[in-house]
């Protein structure tokens, strides 16, 4: 069994302010995330009441070392009610001068004023691909032009999908921002998911050594995960993600009417990593999506806003304690080990990359129990509401034990040689992210889930 003399434990509670028991190692090999209640946070709006937030404002700690003071995100009420406003919802991104704010809501797209006030400079580039840009580029366009004729836009078009997630795609928008000779006042914009969120923000990380970028993500994957949080990059044929740079952007504006045009696969692949936030530290949130699980499989536009809402609410409080990874954040992987080794096995693109991680956390949950740090009831319900999300469970046939290995062995989180997995352990909600575990139970886990 594994040993936890050394874990870091931290527990937000109820409390505003919620101290943690311990110092924080970004270096250390073990790290217990336990969220029982989500604390109380400051909610406030411009034109209505306390309880009906249009900003949710997330302190930062001075530090990662020492000890660390949060006001954790708070659980907002789990009814699916009407709209009553278009006025946007906004999530602070917290990291000194250089937070954002996170817009979400319907029509957004509409709202000039949201995106010119974050554009510096006159000239933007619209980094896009073949599928978005008949639907939304136009839109994007107008959004940044209307009443402001002194910005010109460009636009680069890639093609769509994560097998083109590669240096020779990023290299077309480097073209196009050298022939429109862009310069360092520009802006770039992501629009689409999150292959297009993360290669544009690698490409604004790199480019003249770095230039200002909004994301407007176009897929749940992108406005629930990958577009906040500033993790930029391209994939290797080697491994995924395995080159790019944190780099966070201005703004993300979520207008979650374009939802009304992603594919139910492409959907379903998004609710998996809104599972995952229930899972490693947001109980209720799980719980609620258990009730609401047919409301965001039909689209229910009221369930996906506060689905949306409620995990990038955990995102922006994990990234503003801990943005570049050192332990608090790493949790926020649960299962990706287990699924970037298959998305990197099977072949990019071949599962979406929401498909991989459910087999995955299906996989980190199985290897959970075999140490005996949850019990079968969480196996049981991390199966059904996947199943019931019409996600995968287990990886494809083609994965073997050999497969799983060698590619977890590049895996970035992979520290002096030594594999360090997010697993769940305790009550639902909570999960550790360690080295420290018996090695056993690991072979066990890809055994059970492999033929060979």
């Amino acid at each position: 069994m594994a040993c936890t003399t050394n874990a870091f434990f931290l527990s937000l509670s109820s409390k505003p302010n919620a101290k943690l028991s311990s110092d924080f190692s970004p270096n250390s090999s073990d790290f217990f995330v336990r969220l029982n209640k989500p604390a109380k946070v400051s909610l406030r709006s411009s034109s209505y009441g306390e309880l009906n937030p249009g900003r949710v404002a997330l302190s930062r700690q001075s530090g990662l070392r020492g000890r660390i003071c949060s006001k954790a995100t708070k659980m907002m009420d789990q009814s699916v009610g009407e709209k009553s406003s278009k006025s946007p919802t906004i999530v602070e991104v917290d990291l000194g001068n250089r937070s954002y704010p996170i817009y979400i809501g319907s029509g957004l797209l509409d709202q000039h004023e949201l995106l010119q006030k974050h554009v510096n400079g006159k000239k933007v580039l619209v980094v896009t691909n073949t599928t978005i840009a008949p639907l939304y580029l136009d839109k994007v366009v107008d959004a940044l032009t209307k009443g402001n004729p002194n910005v010109s836009v460009e636009n680069v078009i890639l093609p769509d999908g994560e097998m083109y997630k590669n240096m020779d795609t990023l290299m077309k928008v480097f073209d196009k921002a050298i022939e429109s000779r862009l310069d360092r006042r520009c802006t770039f914009v992501a629009l689409g998911g999150g292959v297009i969120g993360d290669m544009c923000g690698f490409a604004a990380a790199s480019f003249l050594r770095g230039v200002n970028f909004i994301q407007i993500p176009t897929t749940v994957m992108a406005q629930v995960d990958s577009s906040v949080g500033g993790k930029t990059g391209i994939n290797h044929p080697l491994g995924k993600n395995l080159i790019g740079a944190f780099y966070q952007p201005q703004c993300v504006l979520i207008d979650t009417d374009t939802l009304e045009t992603l594919p139910d696969r492409e959907l379903a692949s998004g609710l998996a990593e809104v599972i995952k936030y229930g899972l490693i530290r947001d109980a209720e949130f799980f719980e609620w999506q258990e009730k609401n699980m047919e409301k965001l499989i039909a689209r229910d536009p009221n369930a996906l806003a506060y689905a949306i809402k409620r995990s990038c609410e955990n995102k922006a409080e994990v990234v503003s304690l801990d943005e570049k990874e050192g332990g608090l954040r790493a949790t926020l992987n649960l299962g990706h080990t287990f699924g970037h080794a298959i998305e990197t096995g099977f072949g990019y693109g071949q599962w979406l990359h929401g498909e991989a991680i459910a087999a995955g956390m299906v996989m980190a949950v199985d290897m959970s129990y075999r140490l005996g740090w949850i019990d079968s009831s969480i196996v049981k319900r991390v199966n059904d509401i996947l199943l019931r999300a019409k996600l995968p469970t287990a990886p494809p046939e083609t994965m073997t034990v050999e497969m799983f290995k060698s590619v977890m062995s590049v895996d970035k989180k992979v520290a002096d040689g030594l594999l360090r997995l997010i697993l769940l352990k305790g009550p639902l909600g909570n999960c550790v992210f360690t080295g420290e575990y018996d090695r056993k139970a690991l072979d066990d886990t890809l055994s059970a889930f492999c033929k060979s």
